[in-house]
């Protein structure tokens, strides 16, 4: 056992859950941690199967591999690789490190020896009370200091993950029209320009049966493009449920168009959004890329008891439209409010208000990334916050 850190590198912890929302924040962070900051970066997963689904090059039975900067380690119990304790100790989400990890650490505390600055990456959140959470301490029984960081849409919170070069990129892609050739190269045909995409990357819902039969009886031709996944358990009136639901696969319905697309890499499924002219998406990772590809969405929020999340909604949403006109604004949070409660007899007519306030809200969406970043990013404070620990 060292007697001292290791000031060079960072450790995150991450237990994947709901498939790809954890793993998805924190291999986004750890990447920007490595290539912005040009910190040594071990990330530890324990499901590095699912995480194969935004890392297609990662190999499942490998316990070390490196991939953009990031040596991605897999933690299994017991952890049958050695910790070396570094500079910074995230616990993303409220895991419970590993035994071997609580031991070492205590070890260098009992010791007199600097430990790392212990942090728990909590979930992202719009509530008045983050501010007021965001960096206290907890004191642990060893004597220990861990400390919480919140991620949030204020100043005085953990900020927001955006690349310092993301929004520059997204714009250059939106300005140069590479719509149409982004969907060739996925293999997507007879979508015209003038045509309506939706992207779709939900979980089950009701919602998105009444969606899709208001959608085959529009005006519009309307492209509903949906990575494999748990929104299609919610679709089977307008796919084949008894068939193979297959990436390529497609459905006609009216003026309504569903194609089936294969999980991609975290890149691919931004230029997704990107190339939408509206997204439904759910969680904190695709939700706040959402955000940044400047496009109207709605956010399916993870459900929680006694219907917890739709106040953190709710909380999301005063933000979002402080400075929308009320009227438009009322009717993209009813559409919201409406998606997340499967209110199926009201979602059309929802729907109906949202899309003839097209415009203003895509206009709405192109301001809204400037003014959530508050001038930093997550990685930016993040790494302040430890510098000032």
């Amino acid at each position: 056992m060292q007697s001292q850190t290791q000031a060079n590198h960072w450790d995150i912890f991450c237990a994947v859950v709901d498939n790809y929302g954890d793993i998805g924040v924190t291999w986004r962070l750890a990447k920007q941690l490595a290539k912005e900051y040009g910190l040594a970066v071990n990330l530890w997963v324990d499901d590095l199967a699912s995480f194969g689904h935004i890392l297609p090059k990662l190999d499942p039975k490998c316990a070390s591999q490196n991939f953009e900067g990031v040596c991605i380690k897999h933690w299994d119990a017991p952890l049958t690789q050695e910790y070396q304790p570094g500079e910074v100790l995230i616990e993303a989400f409220a895991c419970e490190l590993p035994p071997e990890v609580l031991h070492q650490i205590t070890a260098l505390h009992r010791s007199g020896n600097q430990v790392p600055v212990w942090l728990n990456l909590e979930y992202l959140s719009a509530e008045d009370w983050v501010e007021g959470c965001h960096g206290l301490p907890s004191l642990q029984r060893s004597g220990l200091k861990k400390q919480f960081y919140f991620p949030g849409f204020t100043p005085k919170t953990g900020g927001l993950i955006c690349e310092a070069d993301l929004l520059q990129r997204r714009q250059a892609w939106q300005d140069s029209n590479e719509r149409q050739a982004f969907f060739g190269a996925i293999g997507l045909s007879g979508i015209k320009a003038d045509d309506t995409v939706i992207s779709l990357f939900s979980y089950e819902s009701d919602s998105l049966e009444a969606l899709c039969r208001h959608w085959q009886q529009g005006d519009n031709q309307i492209h509903l493009l949906v990575p494999i996944g748990r929104s299609l358990n919610s679709l089977g009136a307008f796919v084949d449920p008894q068939g193979p639901l297959t990436p390529g696969s497609r459905y006609s319905h009216g003026k309504l168009t569903i194609h089936l697309l294969p999980m991609t890499d975290q890149q691919g499924y931004d230029r997704l959004l990107w190339s939408s002219d509206f997204n439904i998406v759910r969680g904190e990772d695709s939700f706040l890329r959402a955000q940044w590809a400047a496009k109207p969405f709605i956010w399916h929020i993870y459900p929680q008891e006694e219907d917890y999340h739709l106040i953190k909604l709710e909380a999301f949403m005063a933000f979002y439209c402080h400075n929308l006109a009320p009227e438009i604004a009322s009717a993209w949070k009813k559409l919201n409010i409406g998606f997340n409660q499967g209110a199926q007899e009201t979602l059309p007519s929802l729907w109906q208000q949202v899309d003839n306030a097209h415009s203003a809200l895509t206009q709405h969406a192109q301001n809204w990334p400037n003014e959530a970043l508050n001038d930093a990013d997550l990685a930016t404070r993040l790494v302040q916050f430890v510098k000032n620990s």
